[in-house]
């Protein structure tokens, strides 16, 4: 009776397609999966009568399934391998990550963090249809620059905890000289 909110449910995937029709119509469009049905293969072959298409520069309509003659993905580039290359860099490198020089001040590591956490932020993209694998790789960028900032705010921390120690320990052996 009611559809249970899911992820896939609020944020179906578009697939951009051109439909040729029984009469011999063609138009081009997204073919809208929504639900399980995450696949153009899966929306065309599943349950029901009726695809939801949106035509560009049209209004959304329902398309029944036979008076649909050929469908043909649009624009589809094979995707890269993200899980692959994340798995394939090397170690760690804080610097690197946050695309700051092994010299940098407090505020310039600050200033970079910064920046990239706004760049990759989940809730920027949170309305956006991106495929799986992108948003992936997105939570792992944003996983690895927290990791590069806390690597460098320890260092930080201890060194300040160092200086502080150091003056402490001055401190005190000029106050036994007098």
């Amino acid at each position: 009776m009611f559809e249970r909110l899911t992820a896939e449910s609020v944020n179906p995937l578009a697939i951009p397609v051109e439909i040729r029709m029984t009469d011999g119509g063609i138009a081009k469009g997204k073919v809208v999966a929504s639900g399980v049905n995450r696949s153009l293969a899966d929306v065309l072959n599943g349950p029901g009568n009726f695809v939801e298409f949106e035509p560009y520069g049209g209004e959304p309509a329902f398309l029944a399934k036979t008076r649909i003659a050929e469908v043909r993905p649009l624009g589809v580039p094979k995707g890269i391998n993200l899980k692959a290359r994340l798995a394939a860099s090397e170690p760690l490198n804080p610097h690197a990550v946050l695309g700051v020089p092994a010299n940098a001040g407090y505020e310039q590591i600050r200033k970079a963090y910064v920046a990239l956490a706004k760049a990759y932020h989940p809730d920027r993209y949170a309305t956006a249809e991106l495929p799986p694998e992108v948003l992936e790789y997105l939570f792992t960028m944003v996983r690895r620059i927290n990791a590069a900032h806390a690597a460098l705010e320890n260092v930080r921390k201890a060194q300040v905890s160092a200086q502080s120690a150091a003056r402490a320990d001055f401190s005190e052996k000029a106050q036994q000289a007098h």
